[in-house]
């Protein structure tokens, strides 16, 4: 039995998207590439809100994350963590021998302007890494409110993690000042993994010029360069088939309209919130809860891989704690192209399941 996945990605594809992917392939450097590719970042721009340039990886998000922070800092970096993935992107650094620092929080809670400002003002940093949706804790960092104090700094170059939420609630990148957007194919956009996506400002590339060892496959500046020059084209060979994918599902997306997606996504978060403090708790801060994921605190101690198991038998999947929150809190993905509906009858199966 298929089960449908509620978890933090990878989510379910809509069969016709997932079809796309066996289009016959064409020539990577054939015009008909370049068109594909070409209008793929056309759509994405006015997803992202953006008209800066749009770069695809074949990588996870990961790829992009990490190609950001070593093409494109030439001092040192901040790095803000509200959760697991954000102290990842200090990780990415320090293993690239890049000067970084790290400045976390308390799992649950956002970044503030207090913190950003404490760091920047220092004058030690030209590049900070900040999470916008963290899977692990179920928070959303308020990037609009807090863009008001890197915007103070405008030789500092902003890389921003959207994989969890682009696609899924509004992320303004031009208006919030980011530089380097990533995001990625398996989450709120609904595609299968495999394909990563940024937008990569002037000011990002007029860094990275400045960088001497961008590394190679993930030099951002090398694909920066490559698509100008050689009309929408890439350095390596691109994932064809997941091209094919993301134009048609893009299509999708704006056909929906951004506003009624976005919509739709809150009203699947409002029903697991509501479902989650009326049985549990919710694990992140109240004003900064995700519209993608809801992490739920463990309060009746439940054994949280038996429900999974039962859940299973029914044609569900949702998902453990990650890390240090496994079993202290499980998580509900509602995301990409899942359904109200669907999230009413999950909840429903598992007031069955526990007896609620």
């Amino acid at each position: 039995m298929h089960k449908k996945l509620f978890i933090p990605g990878p989510v379910e594809v809509r069969p016709e998207v997932l079809m796309r992917m066996a289009t016959p392939m064409i020539g990577h450097r054939s015009k008909a590439a370049s068109e594909l590719q070409h209008g793929i970042s056309d759509k994405l721009k006015t997803l992202f809100g953006t008209r800066e340039a749009i770069l695809l990886s074949t990588s996870s998000g990961s790829g992009l994350m990490e190609g950001a922070v070593r093409s494109c800092t030439a001092q040192r970096a901040a790095c803000f963590a509200v959760g697991a993935f954000g102290v990842r992107w200090y990780d990415m650094a320090v293993g690239n021998g890049v000067p970084a620092d790290l400045f976390e929080v308390p799992w649950g809670e956002p970044n503030t302007a207090q913190q950003l400002e404490a760091a920047l003002a220092s004058g030690k940093y030209d590049l900070i890494t900040i999470t916008h949706n963290e899977t692990s804790t179920g928070l959303m960092n308020p990037l609009g409110e807090l863009s008001a104090v890197w915007k103070r700094y405008p030789e500092v170059v902003v890389c921003a993690d959207t994989v969890s939420s682009m696609g899924g609630t509004p992320i303004p990148v031009d208006e919030w000042g980011i530089d380097i957007c990533v995001t990625s194919t398996q989450k709120a956009l609904g595609l299968p993994p495999g394909l990563a996506i940024c937008s990569f400002s002037q000011k990002a590339v007029e860094r990275a010029k400045t960088v001497k060892q961008r590394g190679y496959y993930l030099d951002l500046l090398a694909l920066y360069d490559y698509i100008q020059k050689k009309d929408y084209q890439y350095p390596s060979t691109p994932s064809l088939s997941h091209m094919f994918a993301l134009d048609y599902q893009l299509d999708l997306i704006l056909a929906e309209g951004l506003k009624e997606r976005y919509a739709r996504h809150r009203a699947m978060a409002e029903l697991v919130r509501a479902w989650a403090a009326k049985h549990f708790a919710l694990f992140a801060d109240p004003a900064c809860l995700s519209d993608t994921l809801t992490t739920i605190t463990n309060t009746r101690d439940i054994d949280v891989a038996a429900l999974n198991k039962a859940l299973g038998e029914r044609g569900w999947q949702i998902s453990n704690g990650y890390g240090k929150l496994k079993d202290k809190t499980f998580r509900i993905a509602h995301m990409a192209d899942a359904a109200v509906d669907e999230i009413k009858a999950l909840l429903a199966d598992i007031d069955d399941i526990l007896s609620l």
